[in-house]
């Protein structure tokens, strides 16, 4: 019996813990690149731990299913490389509220689900790549700039991902953040810099913020997060609570939305460490892991001041390419699913490169205008592909015009 409970108890706080050094790096990047100051970014940090493990902690007791959620990393990339909009922070909360509310509204409302799986899987993973592109090629440029800070992320990153893969990222991001505890420490900080709190916005709402960041946000958590999630526990075996934990994760993005946290969803990466025999040979006893992974979050939230205040001090570049590095899979991945389909591939490539070029206009950000661009062409091709295909040939089996094979001759 004890080595049974070990094992859902072990994989649970191996998922906490790598789920959160892979990427908070990157929540921060994204929160910053939004208009946050450091302690509101801090804040969102928390408030995301906070929702998400306690979502966790709920969805797993509740329905004895190891589903997890987690924070938005896609989301947090598209923040990042959007960069302030109209209204400042006070509108990307605002867009944080309405996120939530589009999320709840699918549990509610299936055929907006429905609505946000109509867009095509190349087009959606395209504009994810663009987005994330610049974020990845930050570890090659801040490495020319600044090679004696660099080189060390690199060669442990490189060294781990030989050895355990998957630890690579939580390896880089811990190498970045020693260098930047060095210069924290010879800055001689504020020691309320390290004091947990929660920083409150009033939200504001532009059209701006509400085209350019809550419906990017909202379609890149459906379609690189949650959809992922569901699939990853099927292919465990398990029937993941869909609309239930739908509402979880939009009630966990509206609560916190104020305070910056930006959304929460299903997990799918660190979702397969509580699903997998890894937590255990009993399917049924493995929602332990996930519960354990959302106990996990609760101490992990009051570290995100400390984070916040290492982040700040670092030298420049440094922790954007430790995140552009934890975002390597992501691009990988997207750039596989965006030119799996041959047919329409050039509409991948204009949704890549226009979310890619970072292009703002009318105060819009590039993944929106990413998403026009594709459809649109995609639209014209398809237009194309039916004006090209031959007619259907209606004679019939004696090769009369005007007759479909089989029809009565009277």
């Amino acid at each position: 019996m004890r080595q049974t409970l070990w094992q859902p108890l072990s994989a649970g706080l191996v998922a906490a813990f790598v789920g959160y050094t892979s990427s908070f790096a990157v929540v921060l990047a994204g929160l910053r690149g939004a208009g946050a100051t450091a302690g509101q970014a801090a804040s969102g940090l928390l408030v995301l731990c906070l929702t998400l493990g306690l979502g966790t902690m709920l969805l797993a007791w509740r329905y004895k299913t190891p589903v997890m959620l987690a924070w938005s990393t896609p989301g947090a990339a598209v923040l990042a490389a959007g960069g302030a909009v109209a209204g400042g922070w006070p509108a990307a909360v605002g867009a944080f509220l309405v996120t939530g509310v589009l999320i709840a509204a699918t549990a509610a409302i299936p055929r907006l689900g429905d609505l946000a799986g109509s867009i095509p899987a190349p087009i959606s993973q395209a504009m994810l790549a663009g987005v994330v592109l610049p974020l990845c090629l930050a570890p090659v440029t801040a490495t020319a700039r600044h090679p004696a800070v660099l080189l060390p992320v690199l060669a442990v990153w490189l060294a781990v991902l030989a050895f355990a893969p998957r630890w690579a990222n939580a390896a880089a991001l811990g190498t970045a953040l020693a260098v930047a505890v060095a210069a924290l420490a010879a800055d001689s900080p504020d020691a309320g810099a390290f004091t947990p709190h929660l920083s409150w916005t009033a939200p504001a709402f532009t059209w701006q913020a509400l085209v350019g960041i809550a419906v990017p946000l909202y379609l890149v958590t459906m379609a690189s997060q949650n959809v992922p999630g569901t699939a990853v526990l099927s292919g465990f075996g398990y029937r993941t609570p869909w609309r239930p934990a739908l509402a979880v994760t939009a009630a966990g993005t509206i609560a916190g939305a104020p305070a910056g946290g930006h959304a929460i969803n299903l997990a799918a990466i660190s979702a397969a460490l509580s699903a997998s025999p890894d937590a255990g040979r009993d399917p049924a006893r493995r929602w332990i892991a996930a519960f354990t992974t959302g106990c996990a979050y609760v101490p992990l939230a009051f570290a995100s001041a400390a984070l916040s205040a290492v982040v700040t001090a670092a030298p420049d570049g440094l922790v954007v390419a430790a995140a552009g590095i934890a975002l390597f899979g992501i691009l990988g991945s997207s750039l596989a699913s965006a030119a799996a389909e041959p047919r329409g591939r050039e509409a991948a490539i204009v949704t890549f490169l226009v979310a890619a070029s970072g292009v703002t206009a009318a105060g819009i950000g590039a993944a929106f205008w990413a998403l026009l661009a594709g459809l649109a062409v995609r639209l014209i091709i398809g237009l194309r592909d039916r004006r090209a295909a031959p007619a259907p040939d209606t004679r019939d089996g004696a090769g009369e015009p005007g007759r479909t094979a089989g029809a009565s001759r009277g």
